[in-house]
């Protein structure tokens, strides 16, 4: 589900799976159908199908699903015994990291985004809880994916021009975040690291 250009989506079908793919944006249904992949262009909240399926996969979208109804969708289109599978990529601050990311919550701090809670934040957490608290899938594992990238200055701001959070701000805390990131990446790139975490559940029959 939420297929968008098929990054994620391209890997199974070379593995030789058959996918079926649910993406509520036009635009990227456009261009996943381009790729010749098979895409419905709806919510998964609202995908409908007599089949079922042996696997529920989204890569970085499952969050956006509606939480009331995510989990009894994913039942609804598994077959007995079939999976659901999500992973999220967060932003990641081992012992170690950039003190850029220090040095930057300065600024934030100053254009009034600042981040909530101490800093650096803790680990992010898991889905362990609500996806045994659905009561519709067990044996859950979990599996974390910790790596890292370097970023030019226009590169992370490039990155950040694609955050929500970003893309709401003021052209006023834009210009001014921009610049701090300018100046303090204007000599080196910045080491930020990622970490996914991977949820594999079983479907309970009910």
């Amino acid at each position: 589900m939420g297929c968008a250009t098929g990054k994620a989506t391209r890997p199974l079908l070379a593995r030789g799976f058959a996918v079926t793919c649910v993406e509520p944006g036009p635009n990227l249904v456009a261009r996943a159908r381009g790729l010749g992949l098979d895409v419905h262009n709806v919510p998964f909240e609202h995908f409908d199908t007599d089949e079922r399926f042996d696997l529920v996969f989204a890569a970085t979208a499952w969050h956006w699903v509606d939480p009331d109804v995510r989990y009894l969708r994913a039942h609804a289109l598994l077959r007995p015994g079939g999976h659901l599978a999500f992973w999220g990529a967060f932003h990641a601050l081992p012992p170690g990291f950039d003190p850029f990311f220090t040095e930057i919550q300065a600024v934030y701090d100053e254009i009034g985004e600042a981040h909530p809670g101490g800093w650096p934040p803790p680990p992010s957490e898991d889905d362990r809880a609500e996806i045994e608290a659905s009561g519709r899938f067990g044996d859950v594992q979990i599996r974390r994916y910790l790596w890292e990238r370097a970023y030019t200055a226009e590169e992370y701001i490039a990155l950040l021009e694609t955050f929500s959070g970003h893309i709401e701000m003021t052209d006023a805390q834009r210009s001014r975040l921009y610049g701090a990131v300018r100046e303090l990446l204007a000599a080196r790139r910045v080491r930020r690291h990622w970490e996914a975490i991977l949820h594999v559940a079983t479907r309970l029959d009910m």
